[in-house]
């Protein structure tokens, strides 16, 4: 009993110095759920697994014969210091400047896919891109009004009007070499009407011809930063208020699209099927989505109708965290179905671009109809 109160000023002491000593820190080294989450994030699911079985050895029974409990050196370090053993990326990315933009994961590999050639976005100079000058354009008169292929198949089912697809495009001006004439520079493939835009239009009316009706925003997003006095850094939150808009004035939306043109060159970027050569696409999950699962699911499902059906035309799909000058999100938040897609490089001209538009909407059609199906089972 006497040693009770000296017990109680003790743990009152060792509150008082644990809590000054945690608080005393910068914001971004203290305790927190953002933390917590992150070092969750960064364990694998079998490790997850593990460690829970260390309680109840009934979850590990499910884990496949081969595996193995992770090292909990490894464990440590990585919790510690980020450094994942065995990935170079997690110790070269916080040293050198600007590596961490290619901190991204491979979900699903599409053919000769792989940490060399992972897509990248590489974003034009500013007093480039809002100087509002247009380089003159080459061989796209007579793809202007592309008319919509016609499937093989006529459509058993439509949505009888409803524009169930949103497709927009965050970087507008992204535009490809083979119609700039005189622009040589990657980073200088920009223009305000030759440019993924059209893409998009081609992929609506894909869409379009298979039943599914299709929205396609236009917006000049570089005219519209201009005018909200912001810059390429705020590209995702300012189309994000075009989704939010279209959410807001359509209940019917189902599948959102943001369209993109990735800056790989034409290797990487190019496939040839059946004689014809194809731009290949490139599915982009953000990971920064706490319900990212669901998007990544979607995402998945349509690569391996597309596999399927035109193989190696899918890269495959990657996953990137939220970090610094990376966005980690891509509006994805908004809806289980969104999803990011890079459509070719910047050497792909439009013919390329068109077959795989028309590639894609045949894989979304799939898509789509399935999961009504199954909705109305």
């Amino acid at each position: 009993m006497k040693r009770l109160p000296l017990l109680l000023v003790g743990a009152m002491l060792f509150i008082v110095i644990a809590t000054s000593f945690i608080t005393s820190f910068e914001h971004k080294y203290r305790l927190s759920s953002s933390t917590m989450h992150k070092w969750l994030t960064e364990f694998s699911g079998e490790a997850l697994v593990y460690f829970i079985g260390w309680e109840n050895r009934y979850f590990t029974q499910e884990l496949p014969k081969e595996s193995e409990p992770p090292a909990l050196s490894s464990i440590l370090l990585e919790l510690s210091t980020s450094i994942k053993p065995g990935d170079i990326r997690s110790l070269l990315g916080n040293e050198l400047p600007g590596f961490a933009l290619y901190d991204s994961t491979i979900i699903v590999a599409g053919e000769g896919t792989d940490y060399t050639n992972i897509g990248y976005e590489s974003p034009p100079p500013m007093e480039l891109l809002l100087s509002g000058e247009d380089a003159e354009v080459k061989d796209i008169e007579r793809l202007e009004d592309p008319e919509p292929s016609e499937p093989q198949n006529p459509p058993g089912q439509t949505t009888d009007g409803k524009k169930v697809a949103y497709i927009y495009h965050s970087h507008s001006w992204e535009s490809f070499l083979p119609h700039l004439k005189g622009v040589t520079n990657p980073d200088h493939a920009i223009h305000s009407k030759v440019n993924i835009t059209m893409v998009g239009k081609k992929l609506g009316e894909e869409l379009e011809s298979r039943g599914i009706g299709a929205a396609v925003d236009m917006t000049d997003m570089t005219e519209f930063l201009r005018k909200n006095n912001a810059d390429y850094r705020k590209s995702y939150p300012m189309s994000r208020t075009l989704v939010e808009s279209a959410m807001a004035n359509n209940n019917d939306l189902e599948l959102i699209f943001d369209l993109h043109r990735d800056s790989s060159r034409r290797k990487t970027t190019t496939a040839t099927i059946d004689g014809k050569s194809y731009a290949k696409v490139l599915f982009v999950i953000g990971k920064g989505n706490p319900n990212y699962e669901k998007n990544q699911a979607a995402a998945q499902e349509i690569h391996k109708i597309l596999n399927e059906k035109y193989p190696s035309l899918s890269r495959g799909v990657i996953g990137k965290n939220k970090s610094e000058g990376t966005n980690g999100v891509y509006n994805q938040d908004m809806h289980e179905n969104a999803l990011l897609i890079e459509f070719g490089g910047v050497d792909n001209n439009m013919d390329e671009l068109y077959r795989s538009a028309e590639a894609i909407a045949e894989a979304v059609a799939e898509y789509y109809w399935k999961q009504k199906d199954v909705k109305a089972e």
